[in-house]
C-alpha cells in the first residue's frame, strides 16, 4: 500500500542518522482499546542527542478538545502535543511528526487514557521512537561558531577561514595581531588587513618601546573608520596606553589628535573589534623626538613661564591652586610653590603633589560644652564644613556655628573670624517662677530655683556667694581673707540648710581651688573702717554641672549704667528675725529693696569706737522700710531688676559689704558697686585660665 511504501522511505531516512529504537502503541493495537485503558511512556537521550516519536497510525475517539480519549506528549514535563481523532499518514508525517521531539540530552515522555465508553471501536495508536543526533550547527543558533561549524555524533566543532584561528573558547575566530616593535625610531602600523575592512573578533596589541631620553609621536591617517553607534559610543575601539595612564576609547571616522605627543618611551597601543561590522579600521605612522616635559606638571596647579611645550633644562615655578599647598614626600607645607626642572627623560624633577590644604581637626575641649554636629571624624581639608553647638540648654553659642576651612589652613566663620565659637553660660534666668513677696529681715522663703545663683559659704566665715560661670563664682574679700586657697567649700542648689551627710537632694558642694581678692583691698585690720574694693573671685576644683537649681547670675553690662532709686532684690542665709531675737536662718529668703540716693549712702554709720565708716565710689546703699540685709549675708547677691516675673535677665548689681548693726534697725545696708570691677573680674579669669593650661 501507499502508506507502507511511505513508512519503508521514512525508515530508510532515518537509519542514516539515527538508529530505531523501539515502538510505542495503545494498548489491544490494533484490536482496538478498552474502556478505562491507560499507558505511560518516557524515554531519556543521552548528552548531544534527541528523542522523537513518529506516529504511523492514530485512531481514538474525537471530542472536544480531546477530553474523552487522548494521547498527550511531553518534553522533560512540558505538554508539548494533545492528539485524538483519527489522522491520515501524510497527515501525521507533514504537521503532527515534527513536534514529538525532545529537547537535546532531555527526556520525551507520552500518556494515554480513554474514558468508560465509545460509540464504536477504535484501533488506537501506534508509533516509533529513535535516538538521533542532534545537529547543532543546523538547528541551534547558538552554537557559538563564529565562521564555521562541524557537527558530529554527540557534538560539533568549530573552525576558522584562512587567516584566522581559534581563540581559547574554541568557537571564536581571530587574528594573530600582537607585534612588538621595540627599538624601532620610526615605522607604520596599521589594523588587521588594513585598508581592507579589518578582521571581526580582533583583540590587537602592539607594543613601541625606544630609549628613554626620546618619545614617541604618532601621526594618525585622516582616513579612520572604526564602527560606533549612533550614540556616539563605541562598539570597537582603539585606546593607547602609556605609564601615566591610558587614552581613548577612540572610534568613529575622527582619528586622535596627530600628532598625538605621548611624553612616553613605551607605548601599548590596544585594538578591539567584535564579530560584526565591514569597518576599515586605522593606520598610523611612528617616529620619535627627544622628550619633552608636560605642560601639567601636576594636578591643581599651574606652570610658570607656561609654553606649549618644555625642554630639558628648562625650570618653572609651579603654583598650587587656591586652597591648594605643596606636599613634600608625604609632608604637607604651607608653602604653595616650589620650582621644578624638566630632565632628559621627559619627567619634572622635583615633582610634589598639590593637595588640599587641611585645617586639622578643630580646636574643641574634649570635656567642654562645645561640640561637633555629627560625625567625631569630620572632613577637615580646603572647602569642608563643620557645625558646632552646645550640648546644654544651659549654654548658649557665642559665634557662628559653622566653620569652613579656608586657604590658610584655618576654621573661618561666615564673618571670616578663626576664632572657634564658645558656649556660654546662660545667666539670670531662673528656669523657675514661683516669686513671692520677702524680706531677709523678718522676709519670706525663696522656692526652689527662684535664685538658683546664689551658694552659700559656711566655713570658716559664713556667707554668701554668686555663681557667675560653671568654674567661678564671686564673693566679698572680708568674707574669704586670710583663708587657705583650698580651704572654701561653697552649697548651691539649695534653700535649706539642713545638710548631712546624704547628698541625694540635689545639693551641689563645690571645693575652692584658687582664692583672688582685689589687690587694693585692705586685709587684716582689727578696726574696720574702709570696705573699698570689697570683692573677690573664688575658682572651684571642678566644672560644675548646671541645671534649673543651680545658674549663673549675669555680670553688669558698661552700657547698662547705675540708677539710683532702682528696686533689686538681695537674697541670703543670713540673720533674721524670730520673735524679738535675731537668729541664723536655715533657709535661704530674699527681699526686694531700693538703690538709695548718694547722699543718704555718704551719711555713713559708725563703729562700736565711734569711727565713721568710709563711703567710696566703689559703693552703693540700698534698703526698704523693714527690709535690709543683714549680718552673715556679706559676699551675697544684689541683683537687678527686682526679681518678678518677665524681668529677666537679671544682674549681679552689688555685693553685701557691710552696714550698721542689724538691732539698730536703720534698714540701709552698703554694697560692693559690681560694675566697677567686670573687667578686673574678666581680666582675673581669663589671666588664670590661660596659665592652667600652661
Amino acid at each position: 500500500s501507499l502508506s507502507l511504501s511511505l513508512l519503508l522511505l521514512l525508515l530508510v531516512h532515518l537509519t542514516a542518522s539515527s538508529t530505531l529504537l523501539g515502538w510505542v502503541e495503545s494498548p489491544g493495537y490494533p484490536s482496538g482499546y478498552l474502556p478505562h485503558a491507560s499507558l505511560n511512556w518516557s524515554r531519556c537521550a543521552p548528552k548531544g542527542h534527541t528523542i522523537s516519536i513518529r506516529l504511523i497510525h492514530l485512531d481514538l475517539e474525537d471530542s472536544q478538545d480531546c477530553e474523552n480519549d487522548a494521547v498527550k506528549v511531553f518534553s522533560n514535563g512540558d505538554l508539548i502535543s494533545v492528539l485524538c481523532g483519527k489522522r491520515e499518514f501524510e497527515e501525521l508525517q507533514s504537521t503532527v511528526n515534527p513536534l514529538l521531539l525532545s529537547a537535546p540530552g532531555g527526556c520525551l515522555s507520552l500518556s494515554f487514557h480513554s474514558d468508560y465508553s465509545n460509540t464504536k471501536r477504535h484501533t488506537g495508536f501506534r508509533g516509533f521512537y529513535t535516538d538521533q543526533d542532534f545537529d547543532e550547527c543546523q538547528d541551534d543558533p547558538d552554537n557559538r561558531c563564529t565562521q564555521f561549524c562541524h557537527n558530529f555524533i554527540g557534538g560539533y566543532y568549530c573552525s576558522c577561514r584562512h587567516g584566522y584561528h581559534l581563540d581559547t573558547d574554541k568557537h571564536t575566530c581571530t587574528v594573530s595581531c600582537a607585534e612588538d616593535l621595540s627599538g624601532l625610531k620610526t615605522g607604520d602600523l596599521s589594523s588587521p588587513s588594513w585598508p581592507a575592512p579589518y578582521a571581526e573578533n580582533a583583540n590587537c596589541q602592539y607594543t613601541l618601546s625606544v630609549e628613554d631620553h626620546l618619545q614617541l609621536e604618532l601621526h594618525f591617517s585622516e582616513h579612520f573608520d572604526v564602527e560606533q553607534r549612533p550614540d556616539g559610543q563605541c562598539i570597537d575601539a582603539l585606546r593607547i596606553e602609556t605609564p601615566s595612564g591610558t587614552q581613548g576609547p577612540f572610534c568613529g571616522h575622527t582619528p586622535p589628535p596627530s600628532p598625538f605627543l605621548t611624553h612616553s618611551h613605551h607605548v601599548r597601543i590596544h585594538f578591539r573589534s567584535d564579530g560584526f561590522g565591514t569597518n576599515k579600521g586605522f593606520a598610523l605612522h611612528f617616529k620619535t623626538q627627544d622628550k619633552k616635559c608636560p605642560t601639567a606638571v601636576t594636578p591643581h596647579s599651574t606652570a610658570t613661564p607656561q609654553q606649549a611645550e618644555y625642554l630639558q633644562g628648562q625650570t618653572v615655578t609651579v603654583t598650587c591652586d587656591t586652597g591648594y599647598v605643596v606636599n613634600t614626600e608625604g609632608t604637607q607645607t604651607m608653602s604653595s610653590e616650589y620650582e621644578t626642572t624638566c630632565q632628559a627623560t621627559g619627567i619634572w624633577t622635583p615633582n610634589y603633589i598639590c593637595e588640599p590644604v587641611d585645617c586639622g581637626n578643630p580646636d574643641i575641649p574634649k570635656d567642654g560644652i562645645l561640640h561637633l554636629v555629627g560625625s567625631e571624624n569630620p572632613n577637615t581639608k580646603y572647602n569642608a564644613e563643620i557645625h558646632v553647638n552646645c550640648s546644654s540648654n544651659y549654654y548658649k553659642l557665642e559665634g557662628d556655628d559653622t566653620f569652613t576651612c579656608n586657604a590658610d589652613g584655618e576654621w573661618e566663620s561666615g564673618d571670616g573670624r578663626t576664632e572657634m565659637s564658645k558656649c556660654t553660660e546662660v545667666c539670670g534666668e531662673p528656669n523657675k517662677h514661683r516669686l513671692s513677696t520677702g524680706r531677709i529681715l523678718g522676709g519670706q522663703n525663696a522656692n526652689l530655683g527662684e535664685i538658683p545663683w546664689h551658694l552659700l559659704i559656711k566655713e570658716p566665715k559664713r556667707g554668701g556667694a554668686s555663681l557667675i560661670n560653671d568654674r567661678w563664682a564671686v564673693t566679698a574679700a572680708h568674707v574669704v581673707e586670710n583663708v587657705p586657697q583650698t580651704s572654701i567649700r561653697l552649697y548651691g542648689g539649695l534653700v535649706h540648710d539642713r545638710l548631712t551627710n546624704d547628698r541625694s537632694s540635689g545639693v551641689v558642694v563645690m571645693n575652692s581651688e584658687r582664692i583672688i581678692i582685689h589687690p587694693n583691698y585692705i586685709q587684716g585690720v582689727a578696726d574696720q573702717t574702709n570696705f573699698d574694693n570689697d570683692i573677690a573671685l573664688i575658682r572651684f576644683a571642678s566644672r560644675v554641672t548646671l541645671g534649673p537649681n543651680l545658674l549663673p547670675i549675669c555680670l553688669p553690662e558698661a552700657s547698662r549704667g547705675f540708677v539710683e532709686n532702682e528696686q533689686g532684690t538681695v537674697s541670703g542665709f543670713g540673720f533674721t528675725v524670730e520673735g524679738n531675737k535675731f537668729v541664723t536662718s536655715t533657709e535661704l529668703k530674699y527681699a526686694h529693696i531700693e538703690v538709695y540716693p548718694l547722699t543718704e549712702c555718704q551719711n555713713t554709720p559708725t563703729t562700736s569706737t565711734n569711727k565713721r565708716m568710709r563711703f567710696t565710689n566703689n559703693m552703693f546703699c540700698a534698703g526698704a522700710e523693714g527690709k535690709d540685709s543683714c549680718r552673715k549675708d556679706s559676699g551675697g547677691p544684689f541683683v537687678s531688676p527686682m526679681l518678678a516675673e518677665g524681668n529677666e535677665p537679671y544682674y549681679l548689681t552689688g555685693l553685701v559689704s557691710w552696714g550698721a548693726p542689724c538691732r539698730l534697725r536703720q534698714y540701709k545696708g552698703y554694697y560692693t558697686k559690681v560694675e566697677n570691677y567686670v573687667d578686673w573680674i574678666k581680666e582675673k579669669i581669663e589671666e588664670t585660665e590661660r596659665s592652667l593650661r600652661g
